[in-house]
C-alpha cells in the first residue's frame, strides 16, 4: 500500500492475450525517471500466459493487477480509471512502450501550464519485432481543439496525460465502442478542457496485422458514427461553419482512403458528402479530380 508517497500518476494498461509484448510496456513504465506512479494492468480475460507473466511483478508495490471476464478495451480502461489514485491518468496499451522521460516531460507541461487538462505528444511507429518504421507526422493542435478534432483524431492516446478530474466530470470511454473509443473521449473532453500538444516523441506505437486499430476502413466508418453522435449531443461545441468544414474534411479524408483501396464508387459518394458540407472549400473539388485520375490511370 502506498501511504506516505501516494502516486501522482496512474498508468492504465488494458491487455488481452499480449503476453509476448506486455513485459516491454511494463518495463518502459518502470524505467520512468519519475518514481511516484502506479501501474494498473487490467487483464481483460486473457487466455495466454499473462497471469504467469504478472507473477514476476507481484512484489512491486507500484503495480496493481486486475483480472476480469473479456468485455473489451473500453471496459478495461474504465476499470483502470475507477481504480486510479493519482492526480493524473495515462494510458499505455500492452503492445506499446514509452521513452523514459515521458511522465517527467508531461508533468513539466502541467506545472508550466496549469490551465491545461490534457497533454499529448508524438510517437514512433515500430513493427511487431520492435524495429522503427518512422515518426508519425500528423498535424496536431493545442488549446480548444474541437473544430480540428472534427477533421481527424490527432490525439495519440498512448502519449496522453489527463487530469483525473476530467473523467469524474465528463465520464470515461464509451463501452459500446470497440473501434475508436478514444476519439469519442477526446471530442467530449475538448468541449470543456484545454489540450496541450508537446512537440516531442514520447513513446512507441506497435503496428501489427490483425490489430483492431489496423482495420482502417471499419475505423473510418466508426469515426463517422462517433462524429455525428457527438455533434448531435454537443450542438453548441462548434459553430455551423466549423461543423461543415470539419465534416467536409472528414468525408474527403475517407474518400481518399477508399480511392486508395480502389473503392471508387464509395469514394465518389464521400466526395459528394464533402461538397454538400462545404461547397466553397476547394478541397473536395481537387479530391474529385485526383480520384478520377486514379480511377482512369491505373
Amino acid at each position: 500500500m502506498m501511504t506516505e508517497r501516494e502516486p501522482i500518476v496512474s498508468v492504465v494498461t488494458p491487455t488481452f492475450n499480449r503476453a509476448d509484448y506486455l513485459h516491454h510496456a511494463i518495463e518502459s513504465v518502470l524505467a520512468q525517471t519519475v518514481d511516484r506512479f502506479e501501474l494498473l494492468v487490467v487483464d481483460d480475460g486473457s487466455t495466454d500466459a499473462t497471469p504467469e507473466l504478472m507473477e514476476r511483478y507481484a512484489g512491486d508495490p507500484r503495480i496493481r493487477y486486475f483480472r476480469q471476464p473479456n468485455q473489451g478495451q473500453s471496459v478495461a480502461r474504465n476499470r483502470g480509471i475507477r481504480e486510479a489514485r493519482g492526480d493524473f491518468v495515462c494510458f499505455l496499451d500492452s503492445d506499446n512502450a514509452w521513452l523514459p522521460d515521458k511522465l517527467a516531460k508531461s508533468l513539466e507541461v502541467f506545472r508550466e501550464n496549469p490551465e491545461c487538462h490534457v497533454v499529448y505528444g508524438d510517437y514512433i511507429e515500430i513493427d511487431q519485432w520492435g524495429r522503427e518504421l518512422g515518426l508519425n507526422r500528423m498535424r496536431r493542435y493545442s488549446g480548444a481543439i474541437t473544430p480540428e478534432l472534427l477533421k481527424d483524431n490527432f490525439v495519440s492516446m498512448n502519449t496522453t496525460m489527463t487530469r483525473r478530474g476530467c473523467f469524474e466530470v465528463m465520464g470515461g470511454f464509451d463501452e459500446a465502442d470497440r473501434l475508436a473509443e478514444d476519439y469519442g473521449l477526446w471530442l467530449r473532453l475538448s468541449t470543456r478542457y484545454c489540450f496541450y500538444y508537446l512537440a516531442e516523441v514520447l513513446g512507441f506505437y506497435r503496428v501489427m496485422e490483425h490489430q483492431i486499430s489496423s482495420d482502417k476502413r471499419r475505423r473510418l466508418y466508426a469515426n463517422e458514427k462517433i462524429l455525428l453522435s457527438f455533434l448531435e449531443t454537443y450542438p453548441d461545441s462548434v459553430t455551423s461553419e466549423q461543423r461543415c468544414r470539419g465534416l467536409s474534411h472528414f468525408y474527403l479524408r475517407r474518400a481518399r482512403f477508399l480511392a486508395s483501396e480502389k473503392s471508387y464508387l464509395e469514394a465518389y459518394r464521400d466526395i459528394g458528402r464533402s461538397i454538400r458540407q462545404d461547397a466553397l472549400w476547394p478541397g473536395p473539388w481537387r479530391g474529385a479530380a485526383k480520384v478520377t485520375l486514379r480511377a482512369v490511370i491505373p
